[in-house]
């Protein structure tokens, strides 16, 4: 289907529109591939809510943005059905099922962590998230590096990663800045996937109300600052800056670089959270991804749960541990998607235009290429505390992991049920063994 679709497309009341919304916030399995088969399956082929064409558009614009694409798509189809409040109402309804289990979740780890079958299920876990890391950088690596570029990209972020200790966002940031200045040379490319290097000068893509939409967007930004500044000051300010203050600029800082899906910025929460503010344990990070991944949302949901676990052990004063967590969880979630939707409501009238802008794909295919290079150090954290523990090998969790990777490349099981086996493994191995 596309354009010539349109006299075909339902119209949908906002009601009906709700009632999809929260469905899909609890059947979003699958990852971003998965709940963006869904809304393709649902919202253009059986409710021709949206035409092929305009999905694609929207999906290739979220693409372009930082933070979890399948949330944002779903925000972009809300608001393309009713404006501001189908943004807010999709967008919100996609993760809030998935915001709650996760915390319930932390909980149980945070309280009841110590429990022998609770660990016991953890330990089997563990190295089947090295397997879906693994999975993922292979996925990501073989689409994304197929050229010279791309493949220096990816090793210059690890070596700035691992060995330099060049911050996240700085990485980030300077791929995107590489990729708007290569964008001019023709011979380089970070990606034969990618969308040409036909140079788009700036001047093109401007209309004769300028004016208009900047104030528009100045509107927008400022509401927003508005909306983040808010309940940041007010949970500082009434319950203090221990540990709010440090929640809100870590995950407020993850949510504007967040390029590349959530693999990419794992490792600088995972940094935060262990080494810097002392959060969590290297273990309790891995435990986090497992339950993000058998959680519906986005797999960025995992940041919910360091924040719980942020509130949890950041001695805030005069609050228990219990409501600590809870208030943290929560104001992580919110700093975390509310850029998602200041991207979607300020830029969603522009998606034609700024797809005609080769610098600023070609910026992402950059950012993408060294995602590579992230997701590898995110690997090899994650090896450390899996695979060689205490400073000795595990042959077990080694051998678990290769059986793991195994499964995920065959396509026979999805990662729910892995984990769950997994979990059975774990306890298998401590109980029975």
């Amino acid at each position: 289907m596309g354009e010539e679709n349109n006299s075909k497309q339902q119209h949908v009341s906002f009601a009906d529109a709700a009632r999809f919304w929260i469905k899909l916030g609890f059947i979003s399995f699958g990852g971003p591939a998965g709940q963006i088969a869904i809304m393709q399956t649902e919202c253009v082929d059986k409710r021709r809510w949206i035409d092929q064409g305009a999905f694609l558009r929207g999906l290739n614009y979220c693409m372009l943005l930082p933070g979890p694409e399948a949330q944002q798509l779903a925000a972009y189809i809300g608001w393309r059905l009713h404006g501001v409040k189908g943004a807010i109402v999709a967008g919100t309804a996609f993760v809030v099922p998935g915001v709650f289990l996760i915390v319930f979740l932390a909980w149980m780890a945070a309280a009841h962590g110590d429990n022998t079958l609770i660990k016991a299920a953890f330990l089997g876990i563990k190295p089947v998230v090295m397997a879906i890391v693994l999975q993922a950088l292979w996925r990501i690596g073989r689409r994304t590096c197929n050229t010279m570029a791309g493949v220096i990209m990816a090793v210059a972020a690890f070596v700035a990663l691992y060995f330099l200790g060049v911050p996240f966002p700085a990485v980030v940031l300077g791929a995107g800045v590489i990729g708007i200045a290569a964008a001019r040379i023709p011979s380089i490319r970070f990606s034969t996937g990618g969308h040409g290097h036909d140079w788009v000068p700036e001047a093109t893509t401007k209309t004769r109300s300028a004016g208009g939409e900047l104030r528009r967007l100045a509107k927008i930004i400022v509401v927003f600052a508005v909306l983040w500044a808010l309940p940041v000051i007010a949970v500082v300010l009434l319950l203090g800056s221990q540990p709010f203050a440090d929640v809100a600029r870590l995950f407020t800082t993850a949510a504007f670089v967040t390029f590349g899906g959530a693999y990419a910025v794992l490792p600088y929460i995972a940094d935060a959270g262990v080494n810097v503010y002392g959060w969590m344990t290297p273990g309790e990070m891995i435990n986090g991804l497992a339950l993000a991944e058998t959680t519906p949302g986005p797999l960025i949901l995992v940041t919910t749960y360091v924040g719980y676990f942020g509130g949890w052990n950041g001695s805030a004063e005069g609050l228990s541990p219990q409501a600590a967590g809870f208030i943290a969880a929560l104001l992580t979630t919110y700093v975390t998607f509310l850029p998602s939707f200041l991207f979607i409501i300020a830029g969603a009238p522009f998606v034609e235009r700024l797809q005609t802008l080769a610098w600023a794909k070609n910026a992402l295919e950059a950012i993408t290429a060294a995602v590579v290079g992230v997701i590898l150090n995110l690997t090899v954290f994650l090896g450390q505390a899996v695979l060689i523990p205490g400073g000795a090998v595990d042959w077990t969790a080694v051998a678990a992991g290769a059986v793991a990777f195994g499964l995920l490349a065959s396509g026979r099981i999805s990662v729910p049920w892995l984990v769950v086996i997994g979990a059975v493994f774990g306890l298998a191995r401590v109980l029975v063994f």
